[in-house]
């Protein structure tokens, strides 16, 4: 992969520079490639990632707590199919079941038609779940995914029938997907970004990873450190951060530079004069 470093603003009174990370794939890589290195997808067409903490589930440690238990028996009767894409119909009435699920959840407009009919048109959704209430036969939830065959899972956007919110139907799909594909015997299934404390449920999961910046992490008072960290709009780069290094890697930067999977080899210069 390629790294580009797109500018970010600065804070000049804190010698800050920010830049995000992108990664754009070399030929032969695939996506399952950049997500394990820690990126995400930035555009629909996978051709562009950036890096972010992020969440994934090692599928292989997953068993399901006495909280997921819960959840799964709360919606006792839905039902989950995966469909890929070409086999579900994006009809009318189900373009408009989405529309008006992200107008409540997102904002008027925030997600308009063009942009939905784009989700379900992209190469980002590969196959659907899609949950039924069997006493009712009715559809009650839709997620969209990105599935790598037995390597990856990306479980993007959700819709559901809000009227099943007491329920808990979101993190019920949620629940019910990390499972399935653990029955599967997937490797991993990535759940997107974590920076505040409405996103720590994510967390909920045995096996659940997070990525810090250099390494993937299973230490999740480390990603609670770094969720209350961000309340407090801190003026320093977290590895300049005493408390964290101290907290986590015995204070020893050398601990993060071994840790991280990022390696960049100069290009050589020959310094020696042209021959004559």
């Amino acid at each position: 992969m390629k790294l580009v470093f797109s500018e970010s603003k600065s804070d000049y009174a804190h010698y800050q520079f920010p830049y995000a990370v992108w990664a754009i794939p070399d030929p032969g890589e695939t996506p399952a490639d950049l997500f394990n290195a820690g990126f995400l997808p930035a555009s629909r067409n996978l051709d562009r990632f950036y890096l972010c903490r992020q969440l994934r589930v090692n599928l292989a440690m997953f068993k399901p707590s006495s909280e997921n238990r819960r959840i799964l028996r709360k919606c006792q009767g839905i039902v989950l199919e995966l469909l890929p894409r070409p086999a579900f119909d994006y009809t009318a009435e189900r373009r408009r079941f989405f529309k008006n699920y992200a107008d409540i959840k997102f904002g008027k407009d925030v997600m308009t038609y063009e942009r939905l009919d784009g989700l379900f048109s992209s190469p980002i959704v590969s196959h659907l779940l899609v949950f039924t209430d069997t006493h009712s036969s009715k559809e009650v939830g839709v997620a969209t995914l990105y599935i790598q065959a037995s390597k990856l899972v990306y479980y993007y956007y959700a819709f559901y029938d809000l009227a099943y919110y007491a329920r808990n139907l979101g993190i019920y799909m949620m629940t019910s997907a990390v499972a399935e594909f653990a029955r599967r015997k997937f490797n991993h299934i990535y759940l997107g970004t974590c920076y505040s404390r409405n996103a720590l449920y994510k967390a909920q999961f045995a096996g659940v990873e997070f990525f810090n910046g250099f390494c993937w992490s299973s230490n999740l008072k480390e990603l609670k450190f770094l969720v209350r960290r961000d309340q407090a709009e801190p003026h320093r780069h977290l590895l300049e951060t005493p408390e964290y290094l101290e907290q986590f890697y015995h204070a020893d930067l050398a601990r993060v530079a071994a840790a991280s999977g990022f390696q960049v080899r100069l290009p050589c210069v020959n310094s020696q004069p042209d021959a004559q």
